[in-house]
């Protein structure tokens, strides 16, 4: 569990140390180069693509594992929004919340307790 923990950070922080430089240079609105690449339909966009559904498989657990209530769709928005940098927090909060106890990180203590 440590070295989960310290890829978590470690990904948190460079993910974020990238996200700097590239708003510096860029600016701070992504959805016309996000999307814009995928219009073209060459590997940047596919690569783009491919990585919105994985947003949305992030998005999709973090709703189920919070049982589909008013803050697990908060969670989901955020997911999907915010990707890798998200999901390593959260994933970080989890193993300290639970413990970590794998089984309640991935499908909440209620699920976790009722599969024995």
């Amino acid at each position: 569990m440590t070295l989960f923990r310290i890829w978590c950070v470690i990904t948190f922080t460079a993910i974020s140390a990238y996200t700097a430089v590239t708003i510096s240079l860029q600016g701070i609105n992504l959805f016309p180069h996000f999307f814009g690449d995928m219009l073209t339909m060459e590997w940047a966009g596919q690569f783009n693509f491919d990585f919105m559904f994985m947003l949305s498989i992030s998005a999709i657990w973090t709703v189920w594992r919070n049982q589909f209530t008013g803050r697990a769709y908060g969670l989901g928005v955020l997911a999907f929004f915010f990707g890798a940098p998200f999901l390593s927090v959260y994933l970080l909060y989890l193993s300290f919340t639970h413990e970590g106890d794998i089984k309640a990180m991935l499908l909440g203590a209620e699920r976790a307790r009722s599969t024995g």
